[in-house]
């Protein structure tokens, strides 16, 4: 009773964070013929080297929305 009562509330917690995945709920676009372009659609912050992004370069994306979330 206790396990399932946890489980619940678990759920609960997580289905309050979870988005629904559908069109248009993306974070990030990534845009590879016939120019380059990735863009974070939380923040804005846009980048015009996808390998980087690609390679695991994702740290200004990271920093714009630590940035973000600091102003909210």
């Amino acid at each position: 009773m206790e396990r399932r009562k946890k489980e619940e509330e678990l759920l609960k917690a997580y289905g309050a964070e979870k988005k629904k995945i559908e069109w248009g709920s993306q974070i990030r676009s990534y845009v590879m013929h016939p120019y380059t372009m990735v863009k974070d659609h939380r923040t804005g912050r846009e980048t015009g080297d996808v390998n980087k992004v690609m390679d695991g370069g994702i740290d200004e994306f990271i920093e714009a929305f630590l940035k973000k979330e600091a102003q909210a």
